[in-house]
C-alpha cells in the first residue's frame, strides 16, 4: 500500500466518522465520541471495588468481573467503541418537599412520591436506546458491508463510563457520574461497537469538581466512603430498585425519605446541572410527574393494578411487592396516621415482604390503632422475617421510642439520585 493509499483510507475514516456522528445526532444521541477498543483505565478501581463488597447483591457484575478486562469480551474482533449520550433532563421534582425548611407538605397523605427522572416517562430507556442503536448499526452497515456491531445499554460487561471519558463525553465527577460542561449529568449512555477501525476522539483529560463536595455531602445514607467511591449498598437507587425480594436495611429506611424509585439527590445537588439543559425528545416527556400517583393509591396497587400501570415502565422492573415495599417505608417517613388504615390492609398482604415494610411503617407512625393491628397479626404471622419486624414496632411502640421516627421527609442533611452511568 502506498502513501497516497494510506492517506485516502484516512481521510475516507474521518469522513465516516463524522458522518456516523450526524447519524446519532439525528436520532437522539446529543452527544457522540469514539474510543479504542483497549483495555479500560479503571479496571483497577472496578477490582477495588468489587473487593470492597460495594456491588452489594448486584451478583452480576463480580460473576462477569473477567470480561470487563476487554471491550473483546463483549464483541470478539472490535476496534472501536463509539459513544453515544441521550440527554432525558424533565426539569425540577415537583412532588417532592421543600428539604430546606425541613417541613412536612400540608397534605401528606396527598403527597407524590419522588420519582428519578430518567424513569418518570412511559418508555424504559433500554429498549429506546436499543432501537436507536439498531438503526445506527444498520446505517453503518451499509457503508461498510460485512461490518460486525454490537450495542450495549447498561446490560453488558462494558465500562461505559470509562469508554465515554476516553471517547471526550466528560470527566468523572465524585458522585461517580459521568459529568458533560454544557450537559451536565441528566444523561444516559450506550455504546456501540465495531471492527471497523475509526479514528479515535480526543479523551476528557481535566476534571472540573475543584473542592466541591455538595454531591458527597447532601447524600441522605451516606452512600460515598470518599470522592469517586460509591457504597452501593447504602445508595437509595440500589435500595429501591436493585435490592430486590428482601427488606430495605432500618438504618437506612429514613435515608430513603419521599423517594419510591431510583433518587436524583447527588445529581439535583451538583453545580454543573443548574444551566444543563432540558430536554425536548418526546420519549422522555415526564408522564409520572404530570400525574403523580399518591403514596396512598400506591400502597392500595394489587397485582393487576401494578400491570396495568407499569407495564412497559422501568418501575416493572421491581414488581408490585418491590413497589408496595418503598411505598410503605416513604409512607412511614411522612409520619401521617391516615396512612395507618392501608398498611394495617397490607399486615395481611401475601407477601411477607410488604407485610414487614407495613409492620415498620406502623412502628414509626404510632398511635392505638396501629399498635392494636401489630399486635393482633402477631399472633398468626409464620414468616421470621415479618414476625421480626412486627415485634420490633410493637417494642418500639411499647417503649414510646420513636428515636427514628419521622422527623423530616428526607433527611437531617440536605438534598434530593441510576447507580447509574
Amino acid at each position: 500500500m502506498t502513501q497516497s493509499d494510506t492517506n485516502a483510507d484516512k481521510t475516507d475514516s474521518s469522513t465516516l466518522a463524522d458522518e456516523l456522528k450526524r447519524q446519532a445526532a439525528a436520532l437522539g444521541f446529543e452527544l457522540a465520541g469514539i474510543a479504542p477498543a483497549a483495555a479500560p483505565d479503571s479496571l483497577a478501581h472496578l477490582e477495588i471495588w468489587l473487593d470492597r463488597g460495594f456491588s452489594g447483591r448486584m451478583e452480576y457484575i463480580p460473576r462477569r468481573r473477567e470480561a470487563y478486562a476487554h471491550p473483546g469480551s463483549v464483541l470478539e474482533s472490535v476496534r472501536s467503541v463509539v459513544m453515544l449520550a441521550a440527554h432525558y433532563n424533565s426539569g425540577t421534582d415537583e412532588g417532592a418537599t421543600d428539604d430546606s425548611a425541613g417541613d412536612l407538605p400540608g397534605d401528606t397523605a396527598a403527597a407524590a412520591p419522588r420519582i428519578a427522572r430518567y424513569a418518570r416517562s412511559s418508555a424504559d430507556y433500554h429498549d429506546v436506546l436499543k432501537t436507536r442503536l439498531k438503526q445506527l448499526a444498520n446505517w453503518l452497515h451499509e457503508q461498510r458491508p460485512g461490518c460486525r456491531t454490537r450495542g450495549v445499554v447498561d446490560t453488558a460487561p462494558l465500562l461505559e463510563r470509562d469508554f465515554a471519558r476516553r471517547a471526550g463525553l466528560g470527566w468523572f465527577g465524585k458522585n461517580t457520574m459521568l459529568i458533560n460542561k454544557r450537559r451536565g449529568s441528566w444523561f444516559f449512555l450506550a455504546a456501540l461497537l465495531t471492527d471497523v477501525e475509526l479514528p479515535a476522539d480526543a479523551p476528557h483529560e481535566t476534571a472540573h469538581c475543584g473542592t466541591c463536595t455538595r454531591c458527597l455531602d447532601a447524600c441522605p445514607t451516606d452512600a460515598f466512603p470518599e470522592p469517586h467511591v460509591l457504597d452501593a449498598r447504602r445508595c437509595i437507587s440500589y435500595l429501591t430498585i436493585e435490592l430486590r425480594g428482601e427488606p430495605i436495611p432500618e438504618d437506612l429506611r429514613p435515608g430513603v425519605g419521599q423517594w419510591l424509585f431510583g433518587c436524583d439527590v447527588c445529581q439535583d445537588v451538583c453545580p454543573w446541572n443548574r444551566k444543563a439543559p432540558q430536554t425536548t425528545d418526546p420519549q422522555w416527556t415526564p408522564v409520572l410527574a404530570q400525574a403523580p400517583e399518591t403514596i396512598a393509591e400506591t400502597l392500595q396497587l394489587d397485582e393487576s393494578d401494578f400491570r396495568k400501570r407499569y407495564r412497559k415502565h422501568p418501575i416493572w422492573r421491581i414488581g408490585r411487592d418491590g413497589l408496595i415495599r418503598n411505598a410503605c417505608i416513604v409512607a412511614g417517613n411522612l409520619g401521617d396516621k391516615r396512612f395507618v388504615p392501608d398498611l394495617t390492609r397490607l399486615l395481611e398482604d401475601d407477601s411477607p415482604l410488604v407485610r414487614g415494610a407495613a409492620a415498620w411503617a406502623l412502628g414509626r407512625l404510632g398511635g392505638e390503632p396501629a399498635r392494636q393491628s401489630l399486635a393482633a397479626r402477631s399472633e398468626n404471622e409464620d414468616d421470621p422475617s415479618a414476625a421480626h419486624e412486627i415485634a420490633t414496632a410493637l417494642s418500639r411502640l411499647s417503649s414510646g421510642d420513636r428515636s427514628s421516627g419521622p422527623a423530616s421527609p428526607v433527611s437531617s442533611k440536605t438534598g434530593n439520585a441510576p447507580c447509574r452511568s
